[in-house]
Parts: C-alpha cells; sequence; structure tokens
C-alpha cells in the first residue's frame, strides 16, 4: 500500500472533477467509504441514497443512515420493488445486472432531479476479478466507480476507512440476500425474508461473517473456517439446527469449504 496516498490524490481529484453526484450507499465498507469523502469534496453536492426491500438486509439500511449521518449529508431511502422486474424475480445468472439496470435507473432519475450530474457506487478494483453482472449494467449506464478508477483496492479501503475512523472499517463483506439462493429458483419474498432471519439467528450467537444459502428445504451455512469448529460443537449447535428448523429449514448443514464469496457461481466456469 505504498501508493496510497497517491490513490486517496487520485480518489479526491475524481470526485472533485465530478462535482456532484447521488451515492449508491449499501452501509457497507466500500460506499461508506466513498460516501465520507464525497462528502468532505463535494460537501452539499451529495445525494446518499440506500435501497430497502425484500432483498437487502435491514440492518444494512440502519448501517447506512449512521453512515450518512456521520458524514452529515442527505440521505434518501428508497424501495425501488425489485421483485417486480422478471428479470430479478426469475433469478437467473445475471440477475445482478436486472436489478441494478432496475436500481441505478432510479438514482438517475433522482440526480437528474437533484441538478447533479453524476450517480456513483462503492465498486473498487478487486471488484473485477469477480462474477458481477452488476458491473456491466453501470457501464451501460454511464454510472461511475471513482474507488475503482483511483485503483483502491479492498484491502487499501479498509486502510483508509480505519484511518478515517469510519465504523465499517473492520465490516465483514456482504452482498445481497438474493445471492443466497441458487440461479433459476425464483425469488421470493418470503425465502429472502427466511435467509435473513437464518442469518440474523447466527448473528445473535456470535458469528460476524457468514452466508446461509437456501437450497430449499436445505440451509447450508457458511461461516469462516477458523468458526466451523465452534459452530459444529455442542450446545450451540443444537440451537442452530433448532433456531433454523423453525424457520421451516427441513435439514441444516455446514460447508465445511468454509465462507467464501460467490459460492453460488462457483463450477459456472
Amino acid at each position: 500500500m505504498a501508493d496510497l496516498e497517491g490513490k486517496l490524490a487520485r480518489l479526491r481529484g475524481i470526485l472533485r472533477e465530478m462535482g456532484g453526484a447521488v451515492i449508491a450507499l449499501s452501509g457497507g465498507t466500500d460506499s461508506s467509504l466513498l460516501l465520507d469523502l464525497a462528502a468532505e469534496v463535494l460537501d452539499d453536492r451529495v445525494l446518499a441514497v440506500t435501497a430497502r426491500g425484500p432483498m437487502f438486509p435491514a440492518a444494512e439500511a440502519e448501517r447506512a443512515g449512521e453512515v450518512a449521518g456521520r458524514a452529515g449529508v442527505r440521505h434518501a431511502v428508497i424501495d425501488p420493488r425489485l421483485l417486480e422486474d422478471d428479470g430479478v424475480r426469475a433469478n437467473p445468472p445475471d440477475r445482478c445486472y436486472h436489478c441494478k439496470r432496475a436500481l441505478f435507473g432510479r438514482l438517475l432519475e433522482m440526480a437528474r432531479g437533484e441538478g447533479l450530474r453524476w450517480v456513483a457506487h462503492g465498486e473498487q478494483a478487486d471488484d473485477a476479478s469477480a462474477h458481477r453482472p452488476g458491473a456491466r449494467a453501470a457501464d451501460e449506464l454511464g454510472v461511475r466507480a471513482p474507488l475503482a478508477e483511483a485503483g483502491l483496492t479492498k484491502q487499501e479501503v479498509r486502510e483508509l476507512s480505519r484511518r478515517r475512523g469510519l465504523p465499517t472499517w473492520d465490516a465483514p463483506a456482504s452482498a445481497c440476500l438474493a445471492t443466497r439462493i441458487p440461479y433459476g429458483q425464483e425469488l421470493t419474498e418470503e425465502r429472502l425474508a427466511r435467509v435473513e432471519a437464518a442469518e440474523d439467528a447466527l448473528r445473535e450467537v456470535g458469528f460476524r461473517a457468514l452466508r446461509v444459502r437456501d437450497h430449499g428445504g436445505i440451509a447450508r451455512i457458511e461461516v469462516p473456517q477458523s468458526e466451523i469448529q465452534r459452530l459444529t460443537a455442542e450446545p450451540l449447535r443444537l440451537e442452530v439446527v433448532a433456531r433454523l428448523r423453525a424457520l421451516g429449514f427441513t435439514h441444516v448443514t455446514v460447508d465445511l469449504a468454509g465462507l467464501r464469496s460467490g459460492s453460488m457461481d462457483e463450477g459456472r466456469g
């Protein structure tokens, strides 16, 4: 991270050149840093917008509100009703493209209404190596990714967030709840709510980084490899099984490969 200060200066220059923006604020590490710096550079020419709805954990919207309040920027929370989009609800492999195209389209309308030239989101340089159809939607619509433009990696985003005192600097990586359901299986409010409740249950017993993948009647739990032993030890194992069965899962399993981003994309070539 020897060139971190240079990248930070580059990011400030990019934001200054933009002149004003609507920032898509999820409440995660990346978008939180982007908003914090945008507020510093652009002052009142920033509007933070957070999406809520069945696909987004309620805790993220709460955290986004805290981040926006700390930065002193206006914050709008919207429900883009993404499940009404057939390309999202059907949950194809490029679901994220349809989702982001609908969401960014809404943000572009808001930007025009505010007299702001740009919409920006929190993609950073490491994201280019992941399966992210949503990035294609951003490119098509002209949505900016200032962190990536400045060459900032995830590790560097975390370091800058730590230096700036952001509470999200060490937040576990997150993604919308739709990523917990296999492609081709319809997204419903009930199924997404069950996933959210299952993950909340695991957080209540002390896990921070986790996923509960919903394979119909099977819950496939991912936690870091270092925490698998704790999860499967008594009496916690029995408590987790009871909680998830109460939510409607018939079988509760632990993925021995551990937590990793995008596990639903594995084996897709």
